[in-house]
């Protein structure tokens, strides 16, 4: 159904109208156009009008049908032209049964301008309407038999207009909806009023608590053991005191995900509809994403090329979302670098496990602590009886290496500040924590440099210049993780112990192994996909040194007075060996156990 409302308040000409309307009609037969008219109220009627048409193509032949032989595939294009320029919206779907092995349609190009993508409720797949949309379709059939796709396309002015026949489905094998956060008993849900966090609508009524698309990851805290029962038992909207928080954290819902290549050599991300650029290391381009369940693991190429579309085995599922036997929907991630419950102390904690760890902003990181009291102290946090209220469902780890990976991929996405259109050019680099004191969430407003002038020039809330340090670009996402400390993260160069004071290597889903110290060869004699190693290394001209037998643990994001190699992508031995370090602090992770 086609839709475009003006609006016309003469009512004592209403014939002459009703005159224009019939010859509306008529000339619409032959456009796809359909023109309706509704009295509204006695003095002025709504004119229904437009021609928004849409044309299917195969082959270059205007049809709705696709036909696929065994063990090939196909490309579907579909052209939506709205020459007028009208507001409306569109929704792709298959007549008939759905059928198997069929890709996901994407936007092949788009100005984000005229027509940015809006989601519908329980809508899969839908738009606003600009000059012209083209979708590119893969359809891949490795099947004994032929298939036939019949493709239908509604057009209205509103959601409610985008009705699907008795026998059409929605077009999207991949829901492309984030899994639900999921909490455990003493977390809290949390949203930003513009001044303070206040508890959040878990269930994400008008979404209150999160929204992907618009680069609103959800967030959580604990509180102090005094107030826990006072804000589990408080109203939706009721101010959550910083001072009672003592962690905060932020959902990562499972995705797979592909990087493409624009010259089909270089992988660096696809210009989409955020770069104004060819993607180069210097200023990559978005990863393309599809939020995934718990039940899909895929494992593509994690690669293809831009003009060819994204093929069905190009899809891959990070490494991180797999947690020893157990299939994550999501995890939490730290918000900001660790501190500790006595920030006051020397180095905001020093090398000891006497310590709590506390994560919140405006505080000075914990560090000069060895990797293996950093891991100790993550792990403790769910020990029977803890400060934070978490039951035994909770399982707190220090960050992985695949789990610092797959936090940058996502931010580079456009659910991340990459597709962030308050952000271009340069800025779509996470901007540069250049505390000197080490306090978290600060930002200098600016991604990694050269200069000198260290300190806190932002603080984390100031929209802009300080959410800018943030992996969204709001002050939703995740900070510190380019610039403020090193942090060391479980990645360990062939179960080499070095100084770290471990006596033996952790359960191996708390640590990411690396047989080789070439990031090409790294994984058994493979590159490691999702890792952030191969596949994204020198990316913002970011640090990419490996492990090896003489600096076996990794660390990533940089310090503050690092220049352009600080960032996301950064990762580094650092000349260390596990020992403690007066600039290396942690991260740290949480899942709930099903």
């Amino acid at each position: 159904m086609k839709k475009i409302f003006f609006e016309v308040s003469f009512s004592k000409i209403y014939m002459i109208v009703m005159i224009i309307i019939t010859l509306l009609i008529l000339g619409s037969y032959f456009s796809y156009a359909m023109f309706t008219v509704t009295k509204e109220k006695s003095n002025a009627i709504s004119i229904v009008t437009g021609n928004l048409t849409y044309k299917l193509e195969v082959d270059g032949e205007e049809t709705n049908t696709l036909t696929v032989e065994p063990n090939s595939s196909k490309e579907f294009i579909v052209t939506l032209s709205n020459p007028n320029n009208r507001i409306a919206r569109f929704n792709f779907y298959y007549i008939g049964d759905l059928p198997n092995n069929v890709e996901s349609g994407y936007i092949l190009d788009c100005e984000i301008n005229a027509i940015p993508e809006e989601k519908g409720v329980n809508l899969e797949k839908s738009g606003s309407a600009g000059s012209n949309i083209i979708y590119k379709i893969m359809v891949e059939n490795n099947s004994n038999s032929e298939i036939t796709i019949n493709l239908g396309v509604s057009v209205g002015l509103d959601y409610n207009d985008l009705e699907l026949p008795s026998n059409g489905h929605l077009f999207n094998e991949y829901k492309d909806i984030p899994n639900a956060p999921e909490l455990d008993d003493g977390m809290i849900a949390v949203t930003y009023n513009g001044s303070n966090w206040v508890k959040a609508d878990t269930n994400n009524t008008n979404d209150d608590w999160y929204n992907y698309d618009e680069q609103k990851w959800a967030n959580a805290v604990t509180v102090t053991s005094l107030t826990r029962s006072s804000y589990k038992n408080a109203s939706v909207g009721t101010v959550v005191s910083m001072n009672d928080i003592e962690t905060m954290w932020v959902w990562v819902p499972r995705y797979s995900y592909s990087i493409g290549s624009e010259d089909g050599t270089n992988y660096y991300g696809k210009k989409g509809c955020y770069l104004d650029t060819q993607p180069t290391q210097s200023l990559p381009g978005e990863i393309d994403v599809r939020f995934v369940s718990d039940e899909i693991k895929d494992r593509g190429s994690a690669k293809y090329i831009v003009s060819d579309g994204i093929q069905s085995n190009s899809w891959y599922t990070p490494d991180a979302f797999t947690f020893g036997d157990e299939e994550l929907s999501g995890i939490w991630v730290g918000k900001f670098e660790t501190s500790s419950s006595n920030p006051n102390a020397s180095y905001g904690g020093d090398n000891t496990t006497s310590l709590d760890a506390m994560i919140k902003p405006n505080v000075t990181s914990w560090r000069l602590i060895s990797i293996s009291n950093a891991f100790n102290v993550s792990i403790k946090m769910n020990d029977s009886g803890n400060r934070y209220g978490f039951t035994s469902d909770v399982d707190t780890h220090m960050m992985k290496n695949s789990e610092w990976g797959l936090v940058s991929y996502l931010s580079q996405s456009k659910y991340g500040k990459f597709g962030n259109t308050d952000f271009s050019g340069s800025n779509k680099e996470i901007y540069q924590n250049k505390s000197d004191k080490y306090i978290t969430g600060c930002s200098y407003g600016t991604p990694s440099n050269g200069n000198t002038d260290y300190g806190c020039q932002y603080t984390y809330e100031i929209e802009g210049s300080g959410t800018g340090a943030s992996t969204t670009g709001t002050i939703y996402g995740i900070y510190d993780m380019s610039g403020g400390s090193w942090e060391y993260t479980m990645a360990n160069y062939n179960d080499v112990f070095g100084e770290s004071s471990f006596v033996s290597m952790p359960n191996p889903k708390y640590y990411d192994k690396y047989t080789s110290d070439n990031i090409f060869t790294a994984c058994n004699g493979s590159g490691c996909l999702s890792h952030g190693l191969s596949e994204t290394s020198n990316w913002y001209s970011d640090y990419y040194t490996m492990v090896s037998g003489t600096y076996p643990w990794l660390l990533r994001g940089g310090r503050y007075y690092d220049n352009t190699g600080a960032g996301v992508y950064g990762f580094h031995h650092g000349h260390l060996n596990g020992n403690p370090y007066e600039t290396t602090s942690l991260r740290i992770i949480l899942s709930v156990k099903k």
